[in-house]
């Protein structure tokens, strides 16, 4: 087991899954706070990096496109404080990072996981009931209905209507955008039958953000509801599109026997002696494999 310990978080990985908590530090986000430790297992990784500072480093984790809904209804414009696939890491720590990300390489490299984008999501997304409060309003979602109210800020051309009730199944899709410069930002549920004609200050299926604190708690909304939706990527009803096996954290490792474990060594052999692979990468992969054996 590899485990990072720092004040902006921990990390740990077993093998099969990496569990990632949040740190008490004040300077931790709400964001990641109110994320709370989140399990991604190792099908859901297309690769990992570390990065070295002057003062600081860090570690980043780079999903499968298509597998988080986080990553999905954010469009990735998530902010690096409020990533929660990223870790600070301090100087002194930079050995023990470059072994996490070796460690999750080779796992990555041994189980032959795919970089390739995925058609469902590999992550649950935002636990339920969740609600936000940031700009001109308040978000929340039970998993069946998305409620959006209305503060004293609001414009009264959105507010005269009153509490806004959305059904699930209404739904088409989410964006969410945050502020940027003079540009604010938004979170908007895009309505079946209800055609996006006015800016999200007066659009009663938006909240508008103006870039304060809260305003990336909004994207834990932006999830929840993403996650319940039909996949982007997903293939039309009725098409007969195989789905890529992924191996979840909770499933028992299939090669972990000593005849699959001999085949993936020569298989190593033949990726090496074809330059798939270079002598550094060879040597790191043959070691995690015996260390298994």
């Amino acid at each position: 087991m590899a485990e990072i310990i720092q004040k902006d978080g921990t990390w740990a990985f077993d093998g099969d899954a990496l569990r990632l908590t949040p740190g008490r530090d004040k300077n931790v986000s709400l964001l990641r706070r109110e994320l709370g430790e989140l399990a991604v297992s190792l099908g859901a990784l297309a690769g990992v990096s570390f990065e070295q500072g002057r003062r600081s480093g860090r570690l980043r984790l780079r999903l499968r496109d298509g597998a988080d809904p986080l990553t999905q209804a954010t469009g990735g414009r998530l902010g690096e404080p409020n990533d929660p696939y990223q870790l600070t890491v301090e100087s002194d720590r930079y050995g023990v990072a470059e072994y996490f990300a070796d460690e999750v390489r080779n796992a990555l490299l041994l189980d032959g996981v795919s970089p390739d984008p995925v058609d469902r999501y590999l992550l649950p997304g935002p636990s339920l009931p969740v609600s936000a409060s940031a700009g001109d309003g308040t978000a929340s979602f039970d998993g069946e209905r998305v409620r959006l109210e209305w503060n004293w800020k609001t414009e009264d051309a959105k507010s005269s209507g009153g509490p806004r009730t959305i059904a699930l199944a209404d739904v088409v899709g989410v964006e969410w955008q945050p502020a940027a410069g003079l540009e604010n930002g938004h979170l908007r549920f895009l309505v079946r039958g209800a055609p996006v004609t006015a800016p999200p200050k007066y659009d009663p299926n938006a909240v508008e953000l103006w870039g304060f604190k809260k305003d990336p708690l909004m994207a834990l909304v932006a999830a929840a509801v993403q996650a319940r939706l039909p996949h982007p990527a997903a293939p039309a009803e009725g098409d007969a599109v195989p789905r890529e096996p992924v191996r979840l954290a909770e499933e028992p490792a299939a090669e972990n026997d000593h005849d699959a474990l001999l085949r993936r060594l020569r298989e190593l052999g033949e990726l090496h002696r074809g330059g798939v692979l270079t002598d550094e990468e060879f040597a790191l992969a043959k070691q995690a494999v015996l260390k298994r054996m």
